[in-house]
């Protein structure tokens, strides 16, 4: 349906301003007469003409919509109509885009649409994942509960990420030192040392160090653009379908943190999985929403054919045994899940233990890197000292001589 920009006058006198959707102009004025508002403009407006949050622009960050789902599941809770919950909620947000967000979440919801529709038109504030569950909510009558959970899967996840940003800041930071001594040293300190060198006969180390500093120094804008060119080959290859799957399979299989990011992605899926499935979500359909969740084109394509296979009469356990990216031991409690008929526990449990697991398995990979970095720094560091220092021994020696 059309959207429609409107001045109006409450009973006070005040002037509202905001936009409301319905099929005609007309029936955008009764929409307003219905809230007790005096129409003096009421105009359609292009769908670029809402919030640059629904569109490509800029995204609110993950904590708010995870606050703002558990705030929205509490006035539920409390007997608050949506309409509302939406409205109190987008007067007291101090986030400028959230507040905007959700005046035109309430608008949508006001001309007669559903909430999951009208968060629907704001990817960049609500996840197609977490559409796709609230809709499922509405449709059980079970909305509250699955906004808390949805809060709380948020939550957790923004807890792994936060806690994987943090660990990963002093690994970075020594590569950046050390990248930019080495740069430094190649760039200024090499060539002042050669001119002292150059009368003799280099080893091969030395002349690999020379090399790659006049490299440096005479070709660095070649080398800039070549670097900027291989990025941007890169970024549109990924952005292809080939491109796609292959960045899915180095994601999983990328060394240290390929294991960590696959196990990630299953306990991602194993809690949204069971929790469709506590809200009595049938098993096809909660299949077919939580596959989105892993993230990954190629964990998504399996999970897809473990929901045909399951439509087609099979158990779950065969199909994702098939794919080769469930490890064993969550099969097995899987397929025990299956035939107690407590498939909707278990997997919430499996995701709570092999999430504990997993951030043990991220902290031993960052403590392992951090010496790993600092190894490769000063082998890089020793082979510079090296090669210049063969030189001078060998000008000592032939001196003594």
């Amino acid at each position: 349906m059309p959207t429609f920009a409107y001045k109006a006058r409450s009973n006070t006198g005040e002037q509202v301003n905001g936009t409301v959707v319905a099929d005609t102009a007309a029936a955008a004025a009764r929409v307003l007469d219905e809230r007790t508002l005096l129409p003096i403009e009421v105009r359609e407006v292009k769908a670029a003409g809402r919030s640059i949050f629904t569109g490509g622009a800029r995204r609110i960050s993950a904590s708010k919509i995870s606050i703002l789902y558990e705030q929205l599941a509490d006035l539920l809770r409390a007997g608050v109509p949506v309409l509302r919950a939406i409205q109190v909620l987008g007067k007291q947000s101090s986030v400028h885009g959230l507040a905007r967000v959700l005046r035109e979440v309430h608008d949508d919801v006001s001309g007669g649409a559903t909430l999951a529709d009208a968060m629907d038109r704001h990817p960049n504030a609500f996840s197609p994942l977490h559409v796709s569950m609230i809709r499922a909510g509405e449709k059980g009558g079970f909305l509250e509960e699955v906004l808390a959970r949805v809060s709380e899967f948020i939550r957790r996840q923004d807890d792994l990420k936060n806690k994987f940003l943090g660990s990963m800041i002093y690994p970075c930071i020594l590569l950046g030192v050390g990248f930019t001594a080495i740069v430094f040293i190649m760039s200024f300190v090499v060539p002042r040392i050669r001119q002292l060198l150059e009368q003799q006969e280099l080893p091969l180390p030395s002349r690999i160090v020379f090399a790659l500093s006049d490299g440096l120094a005479q070709h660095y804008v070649a080398l800039t653009g070549v670097v900027l060119a291989v990025i941007i080959i890169l970024v549109g290859f990924f952005q292809t379908e080939a491109g796609k799957d292959a960045w899915a399979r180095i994601q999983l299989r990328m060394w240290g943190i390929g294991p960590i990011y696959t196990m990630v992605a299953l306990c991602r899926f194993c809690r949204i999985f069971g929790t469709l499935l506590a809200n009595g979500i049938q098993i096809l359909h909660a299949l077919r929403i939580a596959k989105d969740s892993t993230g990954n084109c190629i964990l998504a394509d399996a999970i897809d054919q473990a929901s045909d296979a399951v439509g087609a009469g099979e158990s779950l356990t065969t199909p994702l045994m098939k794919s080769a990216v469930f490890p064993p031991a969550m099969l097995d409690m899987i397929a025990v899940a299956e035939e107690s008929n407590t498939l909707d526990r278990v997997l919430v449990e499996i995701a709570d233990t092999q999430e504990t697991r997993t951030a043990r398995q991220l902290d031993l990979f960052v403590r392992l890197l951090e010496p790993l970095m600092l190894l490769l720094m000063g082998a890089m560091l020793l082979f510079i000292a090296i090669a210049l220092l063969l030189p001078i021994l060998r000008m000592a020696t032939s001196g003594i001589r």
